[in-house]
């Protein structure tokens, strides 16, 4: 992909967002942690000085993809909700739903975990004031969206559901750091079974950590 130079805004957005959609396709590659700010300015056909024009750095690329990414899932996750959690069922049936719904619908986005598991350590601290207040705004925006969604089917969370919902994303990027294990772990589980005893698969660990959140914010009865 070659570029001429851009002369208009309209330029500018094609470019910014040949930028972006270049480091999505890297994600479906490769781990947060092997994309570079050299090789996404060589696929997208840009010297890194320009692509550091639109973008301050590749954290920024990054960070402005999660944004994109969750505003995706939480649309989705609107109607694997209202397909998954029964109306009428007893509060701990529907808690339990929704903690089912939540881990099936994370795991099958692996590049948003992993995407999560970086945000803390790495994505936030290779950024400027602006581009962090302009992320924590979007992040509090998006957090208020899947409180209210979990709040619609298990209201009886109350106060309780942005605090899990917050715990529950931080859960799935913690735990998508552990599965799958690299091949030198698989192989010591194969040899020596007792090994992997804890191994499980993200959608059963995050299901295990979302009802184990969930039974901490209920409220007692």
């Amino acid at each position: 992909m070659t570029f001429q130079r851009a002369r208009n805004e309209e330029q500018r957005e094609i470019r910014r967002r040949a930028i972006l959609d270049t480091a999505a396709a890297m994600l479906d590659e490769m781990p947060v942690a092997e994309v570079s700010l050299n090789e996404l300015s060589r696929r997208v056909g840009l010297a890194k000085s320009n692509v550091l024009r639109y973008f301050e750095s590749r954290e920024a690329v990054l960070l402005e993809l999660l944004d994109a990414f969750l505003e995706s899932w939480l649309t989705e996750l609107a109607d694997e909700l209202a397909a998954g959690v029964e109306a009428q069922a007893a509060p701990d049936v529907r808690a339990g739903q929704l903690a089912e719904v939540l881990s099936r619908s994370l795991a099958e986005r692996v590049v948003l975990c992993d995407l999560f598991g970086a945000q803390g350590g790495v994505l936030e601290h290779n950024v400027s004031v602006e581009v962090a207040k302009r992320h924590k705004r979007s992040s509090h925006a998006r957090l208020a969206t899947m409180t209210e969604l979990v709040r619609r089917h298990v209201p009886e969370l109350g106060d309780g559901a942005q605090m899990f919902c917050l715990m529950g994303l931080v859960s799935a990027g913690a735990l998508s750091a552990y599965v799958p294990p690299p091949p030198s772990l698989l192989a010591a589980y194969e040899e020596e079974p007792a090994l992997g005893v804890l191994h499980l698969e993200l959608r059963d660990a995050l299901r295990i950590s979302l009802t184990s959140t969930l039974l901490g914010v209920l409220p007692r009865t």
